[in-house]
């Protein structure tokens, strides 16, 4: 029997987060449970397949359904909430490592356009976002931005280092900064060293035309890593939403299971 998309475990930690049900005074058709609904964007979000398309076998309604609650979800903050929480479980455990953290980007194809799409220099100019992940030294996410596929990497490195929330200690008082920030030589401008120093983060960025881009290989291989993690969910390698908050909800939600897939490996 295979297992559930959204297990007991990990329902436990989103049920609180949700909004309560909206009242129907008039009455209606029942509600489709939650947690039907987030198996359903589950289910989408992995597999890629569109939103009609959703099997009606599986129990969790029609396919518009599910997407209007990925909609209301992220008016609502659940997803950036959901991250969050996964993060300061993991960070009560003492499993964060932020003596060290990198930050790169990829780019993806935007079949339809949209917002917080533009030329990609990297795909001849056609359409594409670009996803800016930040990762501790083990490849946990600790921040995602979503931009166009043209803005350059070093314009978004103030924005992702301030994305990374306060996460909760085994002990002593939440912590957002690493030690050391590990980036490749997109990022070697003055303005994203003075960046990082102003946050009393040591930047280790490797220098055009001085160092290899392979000496600091050992240490940001974990976020490239993450970043194939992403494209594994099939949803999110080719953006198809012309809307860029349903995109970032996917990207945002994405985030929180690679960090719930490090609770499972370590402490489940």
């Amino acid at each position: 029997m295979s297992r559930p998309l959204v297990s007991d475990a990990l329902w436990t930690v989103v049920e609180p987060l949700l909004p309560p049900e909206p009242p129907k005074p008039k009455g209606g058709r029942p509600r489709l449970p939650d947690r039907a609904a987030l198996t359903g964007i589950f289910f989408v979000l992995q597999s890629g397949i569109p939103w009609e398309m959703l099997p009606q076998e599986m129990g969790c309604g029609s396919g518009m359904t599910c997407w209007r609650r990925l909609r209301d979800w992220q008016e609502a903050g659940v997803w950036d909430r959901l991250q969050r929480a996964v993060l300061d479980r993991l960070g009560r455990r003492n499993a964060i490592d932020f003596r060290r953290a990198a930050l790169d980007s990829a780019s993806v194809a935007a079949k339809r356009g949209g917002a917080q799409t533009g030329p990609n220099p990297t795909d001849r100019g056609k359409p594409g976002s670009k996803r800016h992940v930040l990762t501790d030294a083990n490849g946990i996410p600790l921040a995602v931005r979503l931009t166009a596929a043209n803005l350059h990497d070093s314009m978004m490195l103030e924005e992702v280092v301030d994305a990374v929330p306060p996460i909760q200690q085994s002990w002593g008082r939440p912590r957002q900064r690493p030690a050391k920030l590990h980036a490749d030589k997109a990022y070697d401008h003055r303005r994203c060293r003075r960046t990082l120093t102003r946050r009393r983060i040591e930047p280790r960025i490797a220098r055009r035309g001085i160092e290899s881009s392979a000496r600091l290989g050992r240490h940001r291989w974990v976020v490239e890593r993450t970043l194939a993690w992403f494209s594994q969910f099939r949803r999110l390698a080719i953006r198809y939403e012309r809307r860029a908050d349903i995109h970032f909800a996917f990207l945002t939600l994405a985030s929180a299971i690679i960090a719930w897939r490090f609770v499972q490996r370590w402490f489940c």
